[in-house]
């Protein structure tokens, strides 16, 4: 089998020569992107200083980088200009490449199977098939952990397999995932602050596409975001694919209870184009007018500021509905760094890493409060930004219920932590699918979560058997 080539399917190169960028950011993504210019540099003046954080030993050499394009490209400027600046600090020839998110983990796996490819690695959820040939980075973890306190349990769940004891991955940031509703909407129904159970999204939902045609967002497909908010039904009723201890438990009453319901909840306020959507068709709704309520990220509000500002001022958050059980919500994003065993410029990569925790709320701030910090304390201004928004929110408050965001989000693995077996489950759709069978009706619920179950099931066996998980 010849390994595809590490540069095509959509990979922007950014060269970094001891820090100076020869190369126009390049845009791609699985979520509506803002425009270039959509928040100049006026607006983001003011950010945080940074700090430069030096190295533990002397460094040479080339650091190779592979990012996502950040769904807020005002990111990814500042990110490839931050990564050019310590290059030059530290004598390391940097290279930056961006590619889309939904193309990242087939790359990984052939540059991976080539043996080569880059040092550094950056994807936006949890890699834990990859172990085998990734490098441990406890170490790099406790440094951070004795710099800085303690790393946030949802961050460092995605990043630990208890099994090997090893850190297969470093988190140093995170994305909620709330609930974006259009208050106008909800307000004439009776609910000006948007929906707080799943009993009322259903039933709000309903009548608004009853009385308007505007349907709910909530996906079916195969993509990432129908991935987190199947689990987030599952856990606000009870139910999980696996427990604390990494066995599968998804064949349960819970599971058929909220297919039941995400059945009920796709007839009465929903269409079958949710069973066909990609990462960006909820934002791009949102943004259109089309969709009542989605569970993203801020990113799809960031983009209305400036192509819509009407529907921007419309759009407000909820945290975690509530289920018969309790209220959770899958993170939105975790930043997972790997480092493969390949990896030349390894040393180089652990310094980076360092050096970028330790500016995170620059990295905060030129994500226009996209992105959190595993390490809170790195991030000092972060409630009073969410209080009073830098970047024009209105009311300038809007994006305070994020302040405790991290008591109502968890990590895909829970209530276990992310392993191989749980990453594949997620990488091959196990769950939106399972949502998908039952709400076409192809199946019953409990069918639909019997045949989910018996897949997990040997999915699990055969990392098991690798003793990758427990």
């Amino acid at each position: 089998m010849t390994p595809p080539n590490l540069l095509s399917a959509g990979l922007s190169r950014r060269r970094f020569v001891g820090g100076a960028a020869l190369t126009a950011v390049a845009l791609a993504g699985g979520c509506a992107h803002e425009d270039d210019d959509a928040f100049g540099a006026g607006v983001l003046a003011g950010g945080p200083a940074e700090e430069f954080t030096p190295p533990t030993a002397r460094l040479s050499g080339s650091l190779r980088i592979l990012a996502w394009s950040h769904f807020i490209p005002t990111y990814d400027r500042w990110f490839d200009s931050f990564a050019s600046r310590w290059g030059r600090q530290v004598g390391v020839d940097v290279t930056v490449d961006h590619i889309d998110l939904g193309q990242i983990t087939t790359r990984v796996a052939a540059e991976i199977y080539a043996g080569q490819g880059h040092d550094l690695i950056q994807y936006v959820a949890p890699l834990p098939q990859f172990e085998p040939a990734v490098l441990d980075l406890t170490d790099l973890v406790r440094e951070a952990d004795r710099r800085w306190g303690q790393q946030l349990q949802l961050c460092r769940r995605s990043g630990f397999n208890p099994v090997t004891n090893r850190h297969f991955a470093y988190a140093p940031g995170w994305v909620p995932d709330p609930g974006n509703y259009r208050r106008s909407m909800w307000s004439a129904i009776g609910l000006p602050d948007g929906p707080s159970t799943w009993d009322e999204l259903l039933n709000g939902g309903t009548e608004i596409r009853r009385t308007t045609g505007v349907q709910l967002g909530l996906g079916m497909s195969q993509e990432l975001d129908s991935n987190m908010v199947g689990r987030s039904l599952l856990w606000s009723f009870g139910a999980s694919v696996q427990d604390a201890e990494g066995r599968v438990t998804l064949d349960s009453p819970e599971a058929v209870a909220a297919v039941e319901y995400m059945t009920r909840l796709y007839r009465q306020a929903m269409t079958d184009e949710v069973f066909s959507w990609t990462p960006s068709s909820n934002n791009q709704g949102l943004v259109a007018g089309r969709l009542s309520y989605i569970s993203n990220s801020i990113s799809a509000w960031r983009t209305a500021q400036r192509s819509t500002p009407r529907i921007a001022d419309d759009i407000h958050f909820v945290p975690a509905l509530a289920g018969p059980v309790g209220a959770l919500a899958a993170h939105h994003l975790v930043h997972n760094w790997i480092i493969p065993k390949y990896a030349s410029g390894a040393a180089a990569g652990q310094e980076f890493l360092l050096h970028y925790t330790a500016n995170f709320a620059a990295a905060t701030y030129s994500s226009m409060l996209y992105d959190l910090c595993a390490w809170p304390g790195r991030t000092p201004d972060l409630a009073t930004w969410l209080g009073r928004d830098p970047f024009r929110a209105d009311p300038p408050d809007k994006l305070a219920m994020l302040t405790d965001a991290a008591k109502w989000s968890a990590d895909l693995g829970h209530p276990g932590t992310a392993n191989a077996a749980i990453g594949e489950v997620t990488s091959s759709f196990v769950i939106p699918n399972m949502f998908a069978r039952a709400a076409r009706g192809e199946v019953s619920a409990a069918s639909a979560v019997a045949e989910a179950a018996a897949q997990a099931r040997s999915v699990y066996a055969k990392w098991r058997t690798r003793g990758l998980v427990a």
